[in-house]
């Protein structure tokens, strides 16, 4: 075994499970439960002493944005971000230092004392005093003392935060890449809409459907894989969601019948959306705090970029083949190599490396209690449950905040499914080009997306600054939706205004490149805010986020090529100009009056501030 697990010849067993001894250096600690006459080989845990040296308090921190959504109530939100010497913290001494449990808890070791537990009729004041001292009701079983759970060691190779800077970026950018892998998919159909009205004898009508349906299928695909994901970890999760979405792609190319590839367009978006739903954790993951957010901007850059490359590609196969399943073979492929090369990627989600690591120290020391926290409470279903489709839907309902935000990135992800049919539009009605030379068009979108991830550097730079000078607060990033704000609303100014045949190409082309500078900065902005508002339930109210979005994106190619051409070019683009222009003062009143307008509007302050007062 390795050195923090070495067996001890003599040891006072009651000593140390009381913490009483030598609190200098992390301590030995024996459970005294039955373990069937088997000796337990005796491990190195945690002090009080050792524990406050790193920095614990009886108060514990808000979980990290990654911490299970199962634990509802933790006393050690801590095990999953840091490092110990021994890599074990007795949940005695997590009591000694003040942190008790507050909920009903049960541990998967025979050896809990359900003594605890009575009947509340029968409850003495002895118990409402004991009741008291635990910071539990009097029916409430606290965590059994004689747990221990389960940290990174000093120096940990398995911590993804101790990897190589240059090995975590090289996975940021190949998991970005699997983004714009799963966003291409969605798209890949847009740029050969006439092949498949032309194989399945369809109107236009349907054939955009199945771009819709995809789309839609992102909204609901969270609601699998991230109960899989806290369970099994990210990287089964994408394992199995992209094999799905590779194979899905085989009846989409050879569908007979529009049925067949509408099915299976919805189910090819529910399992490729692991890697919208789950990237952007893993990429956390990897990074700590004050640091994630330089890699996050990738992140935000990949699902907007993604869908540009469909009508791209994918023009220039309709009109040189005429072929509908080869847009399809080609994106099983892309998808295909995606998946060979995430699975490569090692597990990055902390819960899911410690549950395993315990379960290997469990079977060498002999020690059944040792455990993660999860472990510990148990996995329950319900919260679970709740965490990914009841409380987002509570927050859309009763979080005018959220739901403001989240409309401005619904908007702006719709608005870019809407430029998929508003330039086959303009530019095929308009300068006669087919869908090769429109998919060309797309490409100052890619030139705008480009320079504002750029741009996220010097946002990412200025909170830093703000950091050091003061407690940041979530209206501080603001900044990048500030300054891309304006930019979305000029490009589709821009677009009506050059909708005409007197205007050479390149002008209304040229509208894509603020529009892509700005939909970027507003997504990476908005989506920290979204996290910084409800530190507490991030991954809530990231979920709520992910629903409305998809569901814009989905509804906004049904309508967009009959807008155009019932409004016509000039006023289908200022009607969605006007729209955008509104929504440039969200970021500036949120930025000025946030805090007032939460505390006013919100049922109760979800960030870290609401946590200290």
């Amino acid at each position: 075994m390795s050195n923090e697990y070495e067996d001890i010849e003599s040891f006072d067993s009651t000593e140390s499970s009381t913490g009483v001894g030598n609190e200098e250096q992390p301590q030995q600690y024996v459970p005294s439960g039955d373990n069937g006459g088997a000796a337990l080989n005796l491990s190195r845990t945690e002090t009080v002493k050792s524990l406050q040296d790193m920095g614990l308090t009886s108060d514990a921190p808000i979980p990290d944005v990654n911490a299970p959504t199962s634990n509802k109530h933790s006393i050690f939100p801590e095990e999953y971000t840091m490092e110990t010497p021994t890599g074990l913290v007795p949940v005695a001494t997590l009591h000694s230092l003040g942190r008790n449990s507050t909920t009903i808890t049960r541990t998967r070791t025979k050896q809990m004392d359900r003594s605890q537990t009575h009947d509340s009729s029968s409850n003495s004041d002895s118990d409402l005093k004991e009741a008291e001292k635990t910071g539990t009701s009097g029916d409430e079983p606290e965590l059994d003392p004689e747990i221990e759970f389960v940290t990174f060691v000093t120096g940990d190779p398995a911590n993804p935060h101790n990897w190589s800077l240059k090995l975590r970026w090289l996975y940021t950018i190949t998991l970005s890449i699997l983004v714009i892998c799963v966003a291409y998919g969605s798209a890949c159909i847009a740029g050969g809409l006439g092949t498949v009205q032309k194989h399945l004898h369809v109107g236009s009508e349907v054939a955009v459907l199945s771009v819709s349906l995809m789309v839609l299928g992102f909204s609901f695909g969270p609601l699998i894989w991230s109960p899989v994901s806290d369970i099994y970890g990210r990287r089964v999760a994408y394992f199995v969601s992209m094999f799905l979405y590779v194979i899905f792609n085989i009846p989409c190319a050879v569908a007979k019948n529009p049925q067949t590839l509408m099915i299976c367009r919805f189910f090819c978006g529910v399992w490729a959306s692991s890697g919208l739903c789950l990237v952007g954790g893993s990429i956390a993951d990897m990074f700590p705090n004050d640091t994630r957010g330089r890699a996050i901007a990738f992140f935000a850059y990949a699902p907007y970029c993604g869908p540009v490359f469909g009508p791209l590609v994918n023009g220039f196969i309709s009109v040189s083949t005429g072929r509908m399943d080869l847009i399809f073979w080609v994106n099983m492929a892309f998808a295909g190599v995606m998946w060979i090369i995430v699975a490569l990627i090692p597990e990055t989600y902390a819960p899911v490396i410690l549950k395993r690591k315990a379960a290997k120290l469990r079977k060498e020391t002999g020690n059944p209690k040792i455990m993660t926290e999860q472990e510990a409470q148990g996995l329950s279903l319900n919260e679970m449950l709740k965490a990914c489709c009841v409380r987002p839907l509570y927050f859309a309902v009763t979080e005018p905040v959220l739901d403001l935000t989240c409309f401005y990135v619904m908007l702006i992800y719709s608005l870019l499914y809407g430029f998929f049919f508003a330039f086959p539009v303009i530019f095929g009605e308009l300068y006669d080009y087919k869908d090769n030379l429109t998919g060309l068009m797309f490409i100052p979108i890619l030139i705008g997306a480009s320079l504002a991830l750029c741009t996220t550097f010097y946002c990412e730079n200025k909170y830093l600054a703000i950091t050091r000078r003061r407690k940041p607060n979530p209206e501080d990033r603001l900044l990048g939706a500030m300054i891309g704000a304006p930019f979305a609303a000029i490009s589709l100014w821009m677009l009506g205004a050059t909708a005409t045949k007197k205007v050479i190409w390149v002008a209304p082309a040229s509208s894509g490149l603020p529009f892509g500078y700005g939909m970027v900065l507003i997504y990476y902005s908005l989506n920290n805010y979204i996290i910084d508002c409800y530190a507490q339930y991030a991954s809530s109210a990231l979920a709520t986020k992910v629903f409305l979005r998809s569901a814009g994106g989905a509804a906004f190619p049904l309508f967009t090529t009959q807008m155009y051409h019932n409004l016509g070019l000039h006023w289908a683009s200022w009607l969605l100009a006007f729209i955008a222009s509104g929504m440039v003062l969200i970021p500036y009143l949120f930025y000025t009056f946030g805090k007032g307008l939460r505390a006013r509007l919100s049922k109760k302050d979800y960030s870290l501030d609401g946590v200290e007062e």
